[in-house]
C-alpha cells in the first residue's frame, strides 16, 4: 500500500528509517510535523518531505497515512486534529494501535444536500426542514431522514401524517416521532424514513438501510434530494454539498475537536443553533469557523416553535427538547407572535419520567408538541386522556443572532446547473 508517513523530531531519524523500511508499505513521502531534540543537522528520512499531509496526500494520493510521531508533538488534541484533515480527504489515518478510516459515502446521481449534526438535539432536522420548505417553493424536494428508530424497510411519506394517524402508529409498537415523520407532519413535503444503528467517531454508521432509501427517494423524481443526518452519525451519501448543524450550547472544544473537526471540514455551511443571548455561541462561532475552510461561512441563529393550527387566545402548554434557559424566550414567542396563553414549557420530551411527573400538574386547552421522543407516547395520550387537544409545532430557523441572510446561502447552495 501506498503511503505518507508521519513523522516528528523527537524521534532519531535512523530509528524512524528503520522503522520505515520494517513497516508493510511503501512510503512515498514524510511530513514532519514537530519537534527538534533529536534531530541534527543533515538527519534526513530517506523520503522527500511534504509541506504539509494536505500537500502530500494531493502530490502522491497514498491509500494510508501512517502515524509514527507521539508525545509531545501529537498528543490526543493534535492527534485528532491530524486525523479529521486526513479523512476529509478520503484517506484512512492509522498509528501502532489504531485505524481510522472515513465513512463509506455511496454515490448518488442526483443533485443532493446533506444535513450533518455535531451531536442529538442541536437542531439539525429543524434547519433540513427550512432548507427543503424553501427549496420547495419553486422545485420537488424529497427528504431522507434516518433514524434510531426507524422503520426495517424504507417508507415513503407522501401524505403528512395527521396526530390521530401518529397515535395508531405508537399503538402499533412504531416510534411515531422519527424524524421523517416530523419532517412530512410539519412541512407537508414527501419524505423517505430510513434506520441506522451505531455510530463512530467519525460518523460512520455500524448498520442502516440508507442506500436502499435514496434509491426510493430517487424513485420519486424529485429535483433535489436532503438528507438528514441523525445525531452526530453521517449519512452515507456522497451528497453533492454538506450543511452542519452546532448549537450554541454545546462545548465549543467539543463540536470543534476530536473528530468533530472532520465533520466541520466536510461543511459548506455550518449553521449555529440556539444562538441565544444567555448562550456562548460566539464562542462556539469563533471557534468553529477556525476550523472549517476558509470560505465556509458561519452563521448564528435561534429557533423558534410555530405551531401548525391557530393557537391564539388559547391556554397552551409547549412540551420541547430546548434547554431550562431557553424557555422564557420559547413562551414569549408563542404569546407576542401566536397570541397564545402559555400556561407551561416543558424541555422533558427526552426524559420520560420527569414529563410524565410533571404532566399531573398541567392545564391547558391545547397541549403543543415538538415531534421528538416521547411527544406522542406519553404526552399525546396523556392529552387525549383528558379531553385536551394536541397539536404539533415546527421549530423555525431564525436568522436575528446574524446579519448575513441565511436563507440567501441556502438558495444558493440549492441551486445546480441543469
Amino acid at each position: 500500500m501506498r503511503a505518507v508517513a508521519i513523522v516528528d523530531g523527537e524521534h532519531y531519524a535512523p530509528v524512524v528509517r528503520d522503522a520505515l523500511a520494517a513497516l508493510p508499505y511503501e512510503f512515498a513521502s514524510a511530513v514532519l510535523v514537530g519537534g527538534t531534540e533529536k534531530l541534527r543537522d543533515g538527519d534526513d528520512y530517506g523520503l522527500p518531505l511534504s509541506m504539509d499531509v494536505e500537500a502530500a496526500i494531493a502530490a502522491y494520493a497514498p491509500d494510508v497515512v501512517v502515524d509514527l510521531s507521539d508525545e509531545p508533538v501529537l498528543g490526543p488534541v493534535e492527534r485528532l486534529a491530524l486525523a479529521s484533515r486526513v479523512l476529509a480527504r478520503g484517506v484512512p489515518y492509522l498509528g501502532a494501535d489504531f485505524r481510522l478510516d472515513p465513512p463509506e459515502r455511496l454515490p448518488f446521481e442526483l443533485p443532493s444536500i446533506t444535513v450533518a449534526g455535531t451531536g442529538k438535539r442541536v437542531g439539525k432536522t429543524a434547519v433540513t426542514g427550512h432548507l427543503a420548505r424553501l427549496v420547495a417553493a419553486t422545485r420537488r424536494v424529497v427528504v431522507v431522514a434516518m433514524g434510531r428508530g426507524g422503520p426495517d424497510v424504507p417508507e415513503a411519506i407522501t401524505v403528512p401524517p395527521t396526530m390521530e394517524a401518529l397515535i395508531e402508529l405508537s399503538r402499533s409498537g412504531r416510534h411515531a416521532a422519527s424524524d421523517h415523520l416530523e419532517i412530512a407532519a410539519v412541512t407537508g413535503l414527501q419524505t423517505v424514513g430510513c434506520r441506522r444503528c451505531g455510530g463512530g467517531m467519525a460518523g460512520a454508521v455500524a448498520r442502516s438501510n440508507v442506500a436502499e432509501g435514496a434509491a426510493l427517494a430517487a424513485s420519486l423524481a424529485p429535483d433535489l434530494v436532503v438528507f438528514d443526518g441523525s445525531g452526530a452519525a453521517l449519512p452515507p451519501i456522497a451528497a453533492d454539498r454538506t450543511i452542519v448543524v452546532v448549537s450554541g450550547n454545546q462545548d465549543a472544544a467539543v463540536v470543534a475537536g476530536y473528530l468533530n473537526a472532520y465533520r466541520l471540514l466536510l461543511a459548506d455551511l455550518v449553521v449555529v443553533t440556539m444562538a441565544e443571548a444567555e448562550s456562548d455561541w460566539e464562542h462556539v462561532r469563533d471557534v468553529v469557523a477556525g476550523v472549517v475552510r476558509p470560505e465556509v461561512p458561519v452563521v448564528g441563529t435561534i429557533l423558534r416553535p410555530r405551531p401548525v393550527v391557530d393557537v391564539s387566545g388559547r391556554s397552551v402548554a409547549y412540551f420541547c427538547t430546548a434547554p431550562e434557559v431557553a424557555h422564557p424566550a420559547l413562551a414569549a414567542h408563542l404569546s407576542d407572535v401566536h397570541g397564545a396563553h402559555v400556561t407551561h414549557v416543558s424541555g422533558n420530551l427526552a426524559d420520560r419520567r420527569a414529563l410524565r411527573a410533571e404532566l399531573d400538574d398541567v392545564e391547558a386547552d391545547i397541549f403543543l408538541v415538538e415531534l421528538k421522543a416521547a411527544a406522542v407516547d406519553v404526552v399525546a395520550e396523556a392529552a387525549r386522556a383528558r379531553g385536551a387537544r394536541v397539536a404539533l409545532a415546527a421549530n423555525d430557523v431564525v436568522n436575528e443572532a446574524d446579519d448575513r441572510d441565511l436563507d440567501e446561502m441556502l438558495l444558493e447552495m440549492a441551486k445546480f446547473d441543469e
